[in-house]
C-alpha cells in the first residue's frame, strides 16, 4: 500500500512539473499571467500529495488540464493589425492620467485640492471614456483605466487622491457590467509605489504647501503645529525612497488587458500591492489599522497639540 501510495506521489509530481514547464513555456513573459497559473499548478501538486487515491488524483489531474486549457487559450494575444490605442494624460482607450497633490492629514488638505483630485483623476477619466464609447462599442473593445492602489488600500495622508482613485476604481466595475452586453471589456489597473512624475515639479509642491497654509484657519494651524504642517512634503520624497523606477510591469499588464482574448478584471502591477489588498479585504479593520500605522511611510510625526501632555488633554 505505501508503495502504491509513493508512486502515486511520484506521478503527481512529475505532472506538476511537466504542467509547469509547459505553463513557463507557453508564456513568453513573466508577470502577473505567469504568476497566477503557476501558483494553480502548485496548489494542484500540493492537493495531489494528500494521500489522494490513482483514481482521485486523475479526476483532479483531468480537471486541473481542462482548466489550464481554458485559461491559456484566454490569453493568446490579438493582432493589432489596424487597431488603435487612445493613451490620456481606438479599438481600446487607456485612462492614465493622474495627479497626487499634497499628502497630508485630510483635515489640512484644501477643498481646492480635492476638487482638482477628482477633476483629473476621475471626471477627466469620465468625459473621455463616454467620448470614444461610441467607437468602442462598434469595435468591441477594451477600456483600461489605471486607478491605484490607494483606491481600494486607504493609505494615511491620501484622503483625495486615494478618494479620486477609488471613484474611478468603482467606475470601472460599474462599465464592465453594463458594457458586457456589447461585447467591451473593461479592465481596472491599481498599481503599486512607482516613480513618475505625477508629483509634479518642485514649483507645484511649493504651491500646493503654499495654498495648504493659506486655508487654514488660525485654531487648525496652532493645533497642528507649523513644523508638522512644512513636514508633509517630505512623505513624498520617502515615500519614493521604496518607489520602483521599473515601469516594465505596468506595461505588461496594459499590454495584456489591451490584447488578450480574456483581459483580467483587476491588475495588480507593483511589489507587494496585490498582497495589501488582501490584508485591507481580509484582516479586522482593527488589526489592519494598527499595522497601517506602525509600518506606512505616510505617517510622519504628531501634531503639536498632541505631542504636549497637557494640551493633549485639552484637546481630548
Amino acid at each position: 500500500m505505501s508503495t502504491f501510495s509513493s508512486e502515486t506521489a511520484w506521478l503527481c509530481l512529475a505532472v506538476t512539473a511537466a504542467l509547469g514547464g509547459l505553463v513557463l513555456c507557453k508564456l513568453k513573459s513573466p508577470g502577473q499571467v505567469g504568476r497566477k497559473v503557476v501558483c494553480l499548478v502548485v496548489l494542484w501538486g500540493g492537493a495531489c500529495l494528500l494521500s489522494l487515491s490513482l483514481f482521485w488524483s486523475l479526476i483532479l489531474f483531468s480537471l486541473s488540464c481542462f482548466l489550464l486549457y481554458i485559461y491559456l487559450s484566454g490569453q493568446e494575444l490579438l493582432p493589432v493589425d489596424q487597431k488603435a490605442v487612445l493613451i490620456t494624460g481606438l479599438w481600446a482607450v487607456v485612462n492614465n492620467a493622474g495627479i497626487i497633490g499634497l499628502p497630508a492629514d485630510g483635515e489640512l488638505i484644501p477643498m481646492i485640492h480635492y476638487k482638482r483630485c477628482m477633476d483629473v483623476n476621475f471626471f477627466g477619466a469620465v468625459e473621455v471614456t463616454k467620448a470614444f464609447l461610441p467607437l468602442l462599442r462598434k469595435s468591441k473593445g477594451r477600456l483600461v483605466n489605471i486607478s491605484s492602489m490607494a483606491g481600494g488600500v486607504p493609505f494615511l495622508k491620501m484622503a483625495a487622491y486615494g478618494s479620486s482613485k477609488a471613484a474611478l476604481t468603482m467606475f470601472s466595475a460599474v462599465m464592465r457590467q453594463e458594457l458586457s452586453k456589447w461585447e467591451v471589456k473593461v479592465s481596472n489597473i491599481q498599481p503599486g509605489g512607482f516613480r513618475t512624475s505625477i508629483t509634479g515639479t518642485r514649483e507645484m509642491l511649493d504651491k500646493l504647501e503654499k495654498d495648504i497654509l493659506d486655508h487654514l484657519t488660525p485654531d487648525v494651524k496652532e493645533e497642528y503645529g507649523l513644523d508638522y504642517i512644512l513636514a508633509q512634503k517630505n512623505v513624498l520624497n520617502k515615500a519614493f525612497t521604496y518607489a520602483s523606477s521599473d515601469m516594465s510591469p505596468v506595461l505588461q499588464d496594459i499590454q495584456h488587458a489591451i490584447s488578450a482574448k480574456r483581459p483580467f478584471t483587476f491588475y495588480t502591477p507593483g511589489s507587494g500591492a496585490y498582497l495589501w489588498f488582501c490584508f485591507v479585504s481580509f484582516s479586522p479593520t482593527g488589526i489592519f489599522d494598527y499595522f497601517n500605522k506602525k509600518i506606512s511611510y505616510f505617517n510622519n510625526g504628531t501634531p503639536r497639540i498632541l505631542s504636549v501632555p497637557d494640551q493633549k488633554n485639552k484637546a481630548m
